[in-house]
């Protein structure tokens, strides 16, 4: 009976938890895909991609909204087995209440090795592949982001700007900026005065876009080229302006998010053995000396952040004490709940500090293994329970 009392509290819960996770998680994510609607108006991306990059982002918004919906949850259905007589149940068929609690927190260890695998692994995983799709990309909307009469610079390397856009589908008086070139440019160079950009006027253009190619064909204009201080200048009946050869502006290198949590093991192990010449997974991180503390603290956030979960449990378990009919236990929920979320502000405040000193690291790792074992002790004196 007791094995069936326990199995109907974590099943209970767990269908509570799903629930509220879902609907939370549905909701942050609509508002956050709305939100990313910028990559197909301002960036040129395709709805392909938008909606590639939103679902992947999913993971994500569960990883960082799970804590907090455990709480609730747990917090939730204490109160509600309370008001309802249903821990009374637990405790005529002899049930301790040390017993229950301790079953909580084992079954708060699973949501803490969910969490490890979550923010650990898939998460950053989600997230890379979400940003391979960026770095894929060939501006597949480009006609989208050229609006007439506005300045377009959201390609790296080009500026353009239209002045209208005819009935017949052609733009009229377009100015296109290339600057694409500059990169092969030294510092030196540009001290000198040095920099190869070409500009383009052409009265009226108009945008081929197929799957092969991607390019603007523009009619009578002219061609400025300037080169080592030098403006050459070309006029034309018409030209083809290739736009494949230039990159959105999004971020495409991998936040530290995105990185895999091995490579980041692996630059930590580099830095600490003065041996970042071997550090190849440059496509990833910029492992150096400088990106330790970024590193130090997304490895505390992805694998030990989640220790705080078994620590709320245990806080949440106070409530065990105190009876629905006791007058106080208005003021007890108020106040655990109150406890509990200042609890889930230091976690996030000492993580933010952990990587930057000693000190920091030290509180970060310490606050929840000394708080847990002293509220621990605290209930079994509390209940007169004996190992």
């Amino acid at each position: 009976m007791k094995k069936l009392l326990f199995q109907k509290f974590m099943l209970d819960n767990f269908k509570m938890f799903s629930i509220i996770v879902f609907s939370i998680g549905s909701i942050v994510w609509i508002i956050q895909s709305v939100n990313f609607l910028d990559f197909v108006t301002e960036d040129g991306h395709s709805f392909k991609i938008y909606f590639y990059y939103s679902l992947l982002n999913f993971p994500k918004i569960i990883q960082r909204i799970l804590p907090f919906v455990f709480f609730i949850s747990l917090f939730y259905q204490l109160i509600h087995y309370e008001e309802n007589n249903q821990l009374l149940i637990f405790w005529i068929h002899g049930i301790k209440k040390i017993q229950l609690i301790n079953v909580i927190l084992m079954y708060s260890v699973l949501f803490t090795l969910t969490q490890i695998i979550l923010s650990g692994f898939i998460s950053p995983k989600s997230k890379d592949m979400a940003r391979s799709y960026i770095r894929s990309s060939n501006l597949d909307f480009f006609s989208s982001i050229v609006k007439p009469g506005k300045f377009v610079d959201v390609v790296e390397d080009l500026t353009i700007f239209i002045e209208k856009e005819n009935k017949n589908g052609f733009y009229e008086n377009i100015y296109l900026k290339d600057d694409s070139s500059s990169g092969s440019v030294s510092s030196s160079d540009i001290e000198l005065g040095v920099f190869r950009s070409q500009i383009i006027f052409a009265k009226t253009a108009k945008l081929i876009s197929t799957e092969e190619s991607k390019y603007f064909k523009l009619f009578d204009g002219r061609l400025l080229k300037i080169n080592n201080k030098k403006i050459d200048t070309f006029e034309f009946d018409y030209i083809d302006f290739d736009l494949l050869k230039f990159n959105t502006k999004t971020t495409t290198f991998p936040k530290i998010q995105e990185v895999p949590s091995k490579i980041l093991m692996k630059c930590l192990i580099y830095i600490y053995n003065k041996e970042l010449q071997k550090f190849k997974d440059t496509n990833y991180l910029s492992c150096n000396d400088g990106a330790i503390q970024r590193v130090k603290q997304e490895l505390l956030q992805r694998f030990y952040m989640p220790i705080y979960i078994p620590l709320i449990a245990l806080i949440v378990c106070l409530l065990i004490l105190r009876s629905k009919d006791d007058k106080e236990f208005k003021f007890v929920k108020f106040f655990l709940f109150t406890v509990i979320f200042i609890f889930i502000i230091i976690s996030e405040i000492s993580l933010k500090y952990s990587a930057y000193s000693s000190l920091g690291i030290l509180f970060f790792t310490l606050f929840p293994i000394v708080t847990f074992i002293s509220v621990y002790l605290f209930l079994i004196k509390k209940l007169h329970y004996k190992f």
